[in-house]
C-alpha cells in the first residue's frame, strides 16, 4: 500500500490526519465495507478522496445536493485530482462529453445524486466503468428516523447487486445508534467495519439566551463580526425573508434562502455567499446539509429547531476550518408553545409522538442549567468526560439556584391531586390552567377548580410554571406517560419527595443577556497578524474571481492564518504551511509570497507564543 501520509501531504497539503481518517482509508483500501461517522468538520471527504488516488478504477460518489458536488469536484481539481460530477445543470453537450471521459477512464471520482444511479441502463455503465468502490454521504438520509429522510436514498442496495464485488462506504455526520442500525441494513452493508469519532466539537461555543426583540440581538452579535460569515436559521419563509431585509437595511450584506424562492434566485443567492460577495444567509432548515464553506464563523438559531439532530448538524456548519465558531439559539416559551400546536395538528399517531419527544428533548437542551456541550454529546450516547467545558453559557457563567421546595410541592401536589380526582392525566398547560386560577371549559367540565391545588400558584407567571414543570421532568420527579396524549405523571421519585417533603433545588430562569461577559476558551484560534491576514484575504478573493470559484477553493481562512503567522516570503518556505498541497504551490505560492514580501516592507514581523 502506498504511503498515505505522503499523498495526503501532496495532494492536500495536510501532514497529519484527522481523528480515524486514516484507519478508514486503510478499511476501504482492504476491500472492507465501512460504515463512517466523522462530525461536521471531521474531514468525511477525505475518506473516499485519498482511497480514490490509490486504486485503480472509478470512485463513485452518491451526494445528495448538487451545490455539493460542484463545490467539492471544484476543491479537487484545485489540487489536481481528476473529478467530475453529472446531474441536471449540465448542458447537453456537457454532460456527453464527461460520459464519453467516463467511458474513456480519465476520472477517479464521479459525484452524481442517487436519483441519477437508478436511471434505467446505468447499472450497465457502471460496469464499463471499472467501478472500485461505492461512496454514499449524507448516509443518515436512508433512515426515517434522520433528521433528512430521502426514500430515493433507500433504492441504492440494488446497486450491491449490480456491483457484487464493489466495497461500500457510508458516510455521515450525525446519527443516533437507531440510525446506524437503519442504514446499516438499508444500504446492505456487509459485515462493515464502524468507525464513530467523537462528536465534540472543541472549537465551537454554545449559547442560549431569552429571545427578546431578536432582529436587535441578532444586529448586536453581528456588528461584533462584521467581517466573518455565519448563518441565521429560521423557522418560516416569512421569518428568514423579514431578518434578511432588517440586516440589510442596516447595511449588512444578508439575503434570504428558503424553498419559496425560485431555484434561479435560491442558486444566485447561495453561490454570492459561497464566494464572500455576501456575509450573512438568513434560512429555513432547506440550507446547509452539503455547503462546504469552511469559514462559517457564527451560527444563530432565531427560532427553535424541531429536534437535536437537525440543532447539531446546523451549529456543525460553524468553524469547518478547525478555527473557533460561535453558536446562539434564541429561545422563547412562545416557540415551544408554537411548536406544540403544529404537532397537535400531525395526524399520524406515530409521528407526532416522535415529533414530541423530539421537541421535549431540544427543550430540555435549551432550558437546562447544566453544560451544553455534555447534553449535546449525551444526546447521541457518548459521555464528555469534563466537569466544565469552559466554552457554553453554562459552564462559563452557571446561573443561580433558588430553594424550590415549595414551588415543586405546589406542583408535585397538583399532579397528584389530578389523577386522583379525575383518574386520568393531563397535559402541562392544564397543569398550570389548575395552578393559576384559571377559567376554561376542561376545568369546568372536569371539575377541577374544586381541587384544593386549584389557583394556589397565582402567584407565579404561566411561562414560570411551564419553566418550573419541565425542569420537574429533567430532575425526573414527573413524567410524560406513554400515549398518544402528551400527559404527565408522578414518578416513583416524585411521589416520594412530595411524601417526604425533600428540599428541591431549582434552576433560575435566563436572564437577558449581561452587558458584561465572561470570556469563553476558543479552541482552534491561530494567532497572526490580522492586518496581513485581511490583505491576503482580499487577494485571496480577487483569484477566485477570476476564476468563478468560491475563495476557500484557492485557500481557506485556516492556511491563511498560517501564512500571516509564519510570513513565508517565497513558494518554497510555504512547505509545512496547511492546506497547502503541490499544485497549489505550483499555482498560487508565488503570488502569496509576493504579497507577504511586500507588505514586510513598511511592516515589521510579529512575534507569537
Amino acid at each position: 500500500m502506498p504511503d498515505l501520509g505522503q499523498l495526503l501531504k501532496r495532494t492536500f497539503g495536510y501532514s497529519t490526519f484527522r481523528p480515524l481518517q486514516r484507519e478508514i482509508c486503510e478499511a476501504t483500501l482492504a476491500g472492507r465495507d465501512v460504515f463512517a461517522l466523522l462530525p461536521t468538520g471531521g474531514g468525511k471527504s477525505l475518506c473516499f478522496q485519498l482511497p480514490a488516488l490509490v486504486r485503480p478504477g472509478l470512485t463513485v460518489v452518491v451526494s445528495p445536493l448538487i451545490a455539493l458536488m460542484k463545490d467539492q469536484v471544484d476543491a479537487l481539481q484545485a489540487s489536481g485530482v481528476a473529478a467530475t460530477f453529472l446531474n441536471s445543470t449540465l448542458g447537453e453537450a456537457e454532460a456527453r462529453a464527461r460520459l464519453r471521459g467516463l467511458h474513456g477512464g480519465e476520472f477517479k471520482l464521479l459525484y452524481a445524486a442517487p436519483e441519477r444511479l437508478m436511471l434505467e441502463g446505468w447499472d450497465e455503465n457502471l460496469k464499463k466503468w471499472n467501478v472500485a468502490c461505492l461512496a454514499i454521504d449524507e448516509a443518515h438520509c436512508v433512515s426515517e428516523w434522520g433528521h433528512d429522510f430521502r426514500p430515493e436514498y433507500r433504492q441504492l442496495a440494488r446497486l450491491r447487486a449490480a456491483l457484487p464485488g464493489v466495497p461500500s462506504m457510508a458516510l455521515t455526520a450525525t446519527a443516533t445508534e437507531r440510525v446506524r442500525a437503519d442504514i446499516v441494513t438499508h444500504l446492505k452493508l456487509r459485515e462493515p467495519e464502524v468507525f464513530v469519532a467523537s462528536f465534540n466539537r472543541p472549537n465551537l461555543t454554545y449559547r442560549v439566551v431569552p429571545k427578546n426583540q431578536p432582529l436587535k440581538q441578532i444586529v448586536e452579535f453581528v456588528k461584533k463580526r462584521e467581517h466573518e460569515s455565519g448563518i441565521v436559521y429560521c423557522a418560516s419563509r416569512a421569518t428568514a425573508e423579514r431578518t434578511a431585509e432588517g440586516l440589510a437595511s442596516r447595511g449588512f450584506a444578508a439575503r434570504p434562502y428558503h424553498a419559496g424562492l425560485d431555484a434561479a434566485t435560491r442558486a444566485e443567492n447561495q453561490e454570492a455567499f459561497l464566494r464572500d460577495d455576501v456575509r450573512i444567509i438568513c434560512a429555513t432548515i432547506a440550507f446547509g446539509m452539503g455547503i462546504n464553506k469552511p469559514n462559517v464563523r457564527w451560527i444563530i438559531h432565531h427560532d427553535l429547531p424541531k429536534n437535536i439532530e437537525g440543532y447539531y448538524q446546523e451549529t456543525g456548519r460553524a468553524g469547518r476550518d478547525g478555527l473557533p465558531g460561535d453558536c446562539l439559539l434564541l429561545f422563547s416559551a412562545g416557540d415551544v408553545a408554537k411548536q406544540t400546536h403544529f404537532l397537535d395538528e400531525i395526524t399520524d399517531e406515530h409521528e407526532r409522538g416522535v415529533a414530541r419527544a423530539q421537541l421535549r428533548q431540544i427543550v430540555h437542551y435549551a432550558e437546562n442549567s447544566s453544560c451544553r456541550r455534555a447534553e449535546l454529546l449525551g444526546y447521541f450516547g457518548e459521555k464528555f468526560p469534563l466537569e466544565n467545558c469552559a466554552a457554553c453559557d453554562n459552564c462559563a457563567e452557571p446561573r443561580d439556584t433558588y430553594d424550590g421546595t415549595v414551588v415543586a410541592q405546589k406542583f408535585l401536589s397538583c399532579v397528584y391531586r389530578i389523577a386522583q380526582n379525575s383518574r386520568f392525566g393531563v397535559g402541562l398547560n392544564h397543569i398550570i390552567e389548575v395552578l393559576t386560577g384559571a377559567d376554561t371549559d376542561k376545568i369546568r367540565r372536569w371539575g377541577h377548580e374544586r381541587l384544593t391545588t386549584y389557583g394556589i400558584g397565582k402567584d407565579l407567571s404561566r411561562p414560570a410554571w411551564a419553566a418550573v414543570g419541565r425542569e420537574l421532568m429533567r430532575l425526573g420527579f414527573v413524567a410524560v406517560a406513554e400515549g398518544e396524549f402528551a400527559t404527565l405523571e408522578l414518578t416513583a421519585e416524585g411521589m416520594a419527595v412530595l411524601r417526604a417533603r425533600t428540599p428541591i433545588t431549582l434552576t433560575k430562569p435566563m436572564d437577558l443577556p449581561k452587558a458584561k461577559r465572561v470570556a469563553v476558551r476558543r479552541e482552534g484560534d491561530i494567532a497572526c497578524d490580522e492586518i496581513l491576514f485581511e490583505r491576503l484575504r482580499a487577494l485571496r478573493k480577487r483569484l477566485a474571481d477570476e476564476r468563478h470559484v468560491p475563495a476557500y477553493i484557492v485557500f481557506g481562512d485556516a492556511t491563511l492564518r498560517a501564512m500571516a503567522h509564519y510570513y513565508p516570503e517565497s513558494a518554497g518556505a510555504m512547505e509545512g504551511i496547511p492546506g497547502v498541497g503541490e499544485k497549489k504551490r505550483t499555482e498560487f505560492g508565488a503570488i502569496f509570497a509576493a504579497e507577504i514580501a511586500d507588505y514586510l516592507k513598511a511592516n515589521s514581523r510579529m512575534a507569537f507564543a
